[in-house]
């Protein structure tokens, strides 16, 4: 087991806190907050040890930060230079300055950089992750206000876990970008709308808002042989195929395309596997360190996702 803490106890620290009280992979040294209050809830909650943060590096071989966007960039860098591994929520700094730093001190320390975004490791997508070559890609990620993570507009909270998903799919490169979005309650903007096209002529649709009545995050692959709908709430996903109907079942749904020629329509549900996301990471971390190769989400890709993100940011306030 590789010994670990947990940088800020927040929503998302205490998450991890839980899960590595439990690990298989991580020895849960302690954790650092600096919210007097915080740190006596969690040590009564968990009992583990609160450690001063200059005292860490001494005692783990990795660490997760979730802190505020904002203190990223100095936590991650304290500890790289340390020659410690870094998880890091995302996203994974505020500038791609930050994130460009970061990369270089983990390439130069031979080190794994990986950034939280979980809906990498949500089964709705790692169960059809494989079957998807998208033309046209339609997301809604919707929440009620927050009382965390406003620190950051709705398109680096919210929205920048759909741009990682889009990246992660489409191997193209990108050809325009359109956007809009409003300020409501926060100073950066609470709903966004983002339309990117790519070269290969794929496009995608991503809406974002955070003053939701209604929860939801579902994304929906449009591609040549088939329809797929993505529920990350749940964990399912569900491929429509259709396909030439050979006249064999009777009960078959089917229509006639433009052609006039007759068309099966074929469902296929996939269920959610009951695996924990956050879990999933801690796991991929803590193989990607053993086996001294980059995770799933690395460093790297978190600082992609966080360019196009800022570029989309940029559109909406000009």
């Amino acid at each position: 087991m590789l010994n670990i803490a947990v940088i800020g106890a927040g929503h998302l620290g205490e998450f991890h806190i839980k899960l590595l009280k439990s690990s298989k992979f991580f020895n849960l040294i302690g954790f650092f907050d600096p919210n007097k209050s915080r740190v006596k809830e969690i040590i009564d909650k968990y009992n583990i040890n609160f450690i001063e943060i200059n005292k860490i590096n001494s005692l783990v071989d990795a660490v997760i930060i979730s802190t505020p966007t904002s203190f990223h960039y100095e936590n991650a860098v304290r500890f790289l230079n340390d020659k410690i591994h870094v998880f890091i929520e995302k996203p994974i700094t505020s500038t791609i300055e930050q994130a460009n730093k970061l990369i270089k001190i983990k390439r130069n320390n031979k080190l794994i950089g990986q950034v939280g975004h979980v809906e990498r490791f949500n089964s709705a997508f790692l169960n059809i992750k494989d079957a998807l070559n998208p033309m046209f890609i339609e997301s809604h990620r919707l929440s009620s206000y927050p009382s965390r993570g406003t620190d950051v507009s709705v398109v680096l909270d919210l929205m920048i876990h759909d741009i990682d998903i889009v990246l992660s799919l489409v191997d193209s490169k990108i050809t325009k970008i359109s956007a809009n979005g409003t300020k409501i309650i926060s100073s950066s903007p609470d709903i966004a709308n983002a339309r990117i096209e790519f070269e290969n002529g794929c496009v995608a649709n991503l809406t974002s808002s955070r003053l939701s009545l209604k929860k939801m995050r579902k994304m929906r692959v449009f591609q040549t042989d088939s329809y797929i709908s993505l529920d990350f709430d749940s964990g399912s996903s569900e491929i429509i195929k259709i396909k030439n109907y050979d006249g064999k079942n009777k009960y078959a749904m089917t229509i006639h395309d433009s052609e006039g020629i007759e068309k099966e329509i074929q469902i296929e549900n996939i269920k959610n596997e009951n695996i924990n996301s956050i879990e999933e990471e801690h796991k991929n971390f803590y193989y990607s360190i053993i086996n001294k190769e980059d995770p799933i989400v690395s460093f790297e890709k978190g600082r992609n996702a966080l360019k196009l993100a800022i570029e989309i940011l940029k559109i909406i306030e000009n």
